[in-house]
């Protein structure tokens, strides 16, 4: 399994989910996107929906009528009856992905410590990649 780092400088966690979403509905793949702040879920799924044409992300709620079907699915847990393959951490929360093949944690300044933490805990874990990215101006670069 991959887990990615991903340290929010600039960028506000909304455009970067919509442009990891991108990316995995790019390579045929299904996603889970989870906070624990409903507002947060909101404001990713209005940033999803106007995405433009050229990159429309339909994502619906855990809970909703006909969450299995969602390409992207938007929840405060890790249940995903939509099959997704991969998950993001919107909230800088880190919890246990099991079952997914990639996971991406979004983290900013005030969640540092935590996402430090968890990138020691799993030091030495069998099967498992780690990938740290920041931006460096407006571009995203993989630093470890």
């Amino acid at each position: 399994m991959k887990i990615d780092f991903w340290l929010l400088s600039r960028d506000p966690v909304e455009k970067v989910v919509a442009m990891i979403a991108n990316r995995v509905m790019g390579e045929g793949e299904r996603l889970l996107v989870v906070s624990k702040h409903a507002d947060q879920r909101d404001a990713i799924s209005r940033a999803l929906w106007s995405a433009g044409p050229e990159s429309f992300l339909a994502n619906g709620a855990a809970g909703s009528k006909g969450e299995e079907r969602q390409p992207i699915l938007l929840s405060d847990g890790l249940e995903a009856p939509n099959n997704a393959s991969h998950v993001i951490f919107a909230d800088g929360e880190y919890r246990e992905p099991e079952g997914f093949a990639r996971a991406f944690l979004l983290f900013n300044e005030t969640t540092t410590e935590a996402a430090r933490e968890t990138w020691r805990s799993l030091d030495g874990t069998e099967g498992l990649e780690r990938s740290f990215f920041r931006q460096d101006g407006g571009k995203w670069t993989k630093v470890a």
